[in-house]
């Protein structure tokens, strides 16, 4: 069986080669990298190498092709190996040399085809057996440079390879000295141990492909994850910087209230208000550590800012929180004091500039997987609001712009909506605030 080209594991070997030699060619046409084209055509060098053993054709074309194409694949190998290890870096003053040893490589596969022109394949034989034991020697010296220059995986596994090869590829070789005839007295053909030292070599300089690849894999991976991050700390600074803005507003017109108790010699409303606002003030700051909180947590500081606005309005309101029990608000994230500049416009835009009894509702529930936010007073109306207040339709109050870019930012854009509408008609007045995000 080891004495026919025929056999099975021959067959195996050369169509195995030639498989992988198909799939990095498809891999480098994908990503243009050259150590798959370098190794792409080292593996098409070998097959042609040893699919002519069974090939039917001009024995003069096979005898053209016998060594040049050997030359060929060696010339492949050196600058695979120059891309695969990185050379230039690693090898600096050896890539220079290696370089030029691909060159001589094309340029013997050119010479022994103009050898067997001129003087046929046994000068080849002839020739091939003087330069053999040179490229071995060669080989070894550079594989000892290799190990001892480049401390990684990928070398380690290429001079193991490489040798398993080079050791093989000898033994055959020994028939130009001492002839076929120990070979064929075992029952094997010399190329046998080209034919494994070429599969072993695939198999292990396949796994190092393999390898990186998925180096490359993770490089992107994490570059991804690095990129991810930073947009995500972008996103938060941008909410925090917004959420600076916003707090301030809120403080002076609290600050202005209290200002106001005073000049009207109200010490006692003076003094609980100040003792509300403290308590909001240290609330409130503790939620300015982090670019979000929870509903939960949201609705229990806006308990306590209303609680202070309805001191400061005539007569007071009414304010009434309505929430779907379906919802689990201490698991959704909002941005800090995101409603509190709503209610804070349904107060002193609406309510505030009416006669009789004044009402806030806040509902908040649950509508295909959003979270919906409604923001309802029985004020004047927005429409009104602007005319009394010569505001363009097209401008936001400033909190509550400030707020919807918080929540997009925080949401990304995703099914976020914030639409304000006057609800007045002939029997009623007020304004309509309907604030949706996604439920994750």
């Amino acid at each position: 069986m080891l004495l026919d080209y025929h056999s099975e594991i021959y067959a195996w070997i050369r169509g195995g080669l030639f498989i992988l030699f198909i799939y990095h060619i498809l891999i480098f046409f994908q990503n243009k990298s050259k150590v798959y084209l370098y190794y792409s055509l080292y593996l098409l060098a070998f097959s042609v190498y040893l699919f002519k053993d069974v090939a039917v054709g001009s024995p003069t074309l096979f005898e053209y092709l016998n060594y040049s194409v050997q030359f060929l694949a060696f010339a492949a190998y050196i600058s695979f190996a120059r891309d695969l290890l990185d050379s230039r870096f690693h090898l600096l003053k050896w890539d220079k040399f290696f370089e030029i040893s691909a060159r001589v490589f094309l340029l013997l596969a050119f010479m022994f085809v103009i050898i067997q022109f001129f003087f046929g394949y046994q000068f080849q034989i002839k020739a091939y057996t003087l330069i053999a034991p040179i490229l071995t020697l060669f080989a070894i010296i550079t594989f000892y440079i290799i190990l001892i220059k480049i401390k990684n995986s990928f070398a380690l596994y290429f001079v193991i390879g490489s040798l398993l090869y080079t050791l093989l590829a000898n033994i055959t070789f020994l028939e130009h000295i001492i002839g076929k005839e120990p070979f064929i007295k075992i029952g094997i053909e010399p190329k046998l141990f080209i034919y494994i030292g070429l599969i072993l070599q695939a198999i292990i300089f396949s796994v190092i492909i393999g390898s990186l690849i998925k180096k490359i894999e993770d490089k992107s991976k994490n570059a991804e994850v690095r990129l991810a991050i930073k947009l995500k700390e972008m996103e938060e600074l941008k909410m925090t910087a917004l959420q600076s803005q916003m707090n301030p507003h809120f403080l002076f017109n609290s600050l202005n209230s209290i200002n106001n108790f005073v000049i009207k010699s109200d010490v006692e409303k003076a003094s609980d208000y100040i003792t509300k606002f403290s308590k909001l003030i240290r609330v409130i700051l503790n939620s300015s550590s982090s670019p979000t909180s929870t509903l939960s947590d949201e609705l229990e500081i806006l308990a306590l800012y209303v609680k202070l606005e309805q001191m400061r309005v005539s007569g007071g309101f009414n304010y009434i929180v309505n929430v779907d029990k379906n919802l689990s608000l201490e698991n959704i994230k909002v941005p800090p004091l995101f409603l509190q500049p709503f209610i804070e416009n349904a107060i002193w835009h609406g309510i505030m500039k009416m006669e009789g009894e004044k009402t806030i509702e806040l509902t908040i529930k649950e509508e295909n997987k959003n979270v919906l936010c409604i923001v309802q007073d029985n004020g004047i109306g927005i429409n009104k609001a602007k005319e009394l207040s010569h505001m363009s339709q097209k401008r936001k109050f400033f909190g509550a712009e400030a707020t919807e870019n918080r929540i997009r930012i925080l949401y990304q854009n995703k099914d976020v909506h914030i639409l304000t509408k006057d609800i007045s008609s002939n029997t009623k007045s007020g304004t309509q605030v309907s604030i949706r995000f996604p439920l994750v």
